[in-house]
């Protein structure tokens, strides 16, 4: 068996971005700058971007056998968790907010609106793209939305960051809730690929 290990394959994210556009917007070509109707959402801490696959599993027990018989998957679920820092960014603020970028257009310079009493269900397409060098890491999502919220500071000290947890589901036609892209960059892959 031949020694695969290549220490170029390494991923330390030198760059972390999201975009947003609206629920089923067209993923562009891989590795493409996004351009309209794709916007950028600002600066991301340098945490970058959590992304969470959790799966939920049943086992199938029967008599005559102490060992479950079959295990069903009965949920898959797929998150990012991301902390923006530009708390004043209208695409941030209407994300973590729950309102329509609408309500953020100011008005000689002031914006002012009303946070919903009942949640709203606001969807959009995401684009989080990573960065190492060369080598590119791209997750699409056609539809998500902000499941959850972190506590807003105002503060002396710093920047007031604001974190959100995303949550992707199917897409039109029903596309996969998340689909991955990788640039290798120039690193040589063929040795996992061997010919028959």
């Amino acid at each position: 068996m031949a020694d695969t290990r290549n220490a170029d394959l390494t991923f330390g994210a030198t760059d972390y971005l999201v975009y947003v556009a609206a629920v089923n917007t067209v993923m562009p070509t891989a590795f493409a700058d996004p351009a309209t109707p794709w916007v950028n959402a600002g600066w991301i801490t340098t945490e970058g971007g959590l992304f969470k696959i959790e799966e939920e599993q049943q086992d199938v027990e029967a008599a005559g056998s102490l060992d479950p018989i079959r295990t069903l998957t009965t949920k898959s679920t797929k998150s990012a968790q991301v902390t923006f820092l530009e708390g004043l960014n209208p695409l941030v603020r209407a994300l973590y907010d729950n309102v329509p970028i609408d309500s953020l257009e100011p008005t000689t310079d002031v914006a002012t609106y009303d946070l919903p009493d009942k949640p709203a269900d606001l969807r959009y397409a995401f684009i989080f793209d990573t960065m190492d060098s060369a080598k590119r890491m791209r997750l699409y999502m056609p539809n998500g939305k902000v499941t959850e919220r972190g506590d807003e500071q105002p503060q002396t000290t710093d920047v007031m960051p604001l974190q959100m947890t995303f949550k992707f589901y199917k897409g039109a036609s029903n596309a996969a809730a998340v689909k991955r892209s990788l640039k290798y960059g120039g690193v040589d892959v063929s040795a996992f690929f061997p010919t028959p």
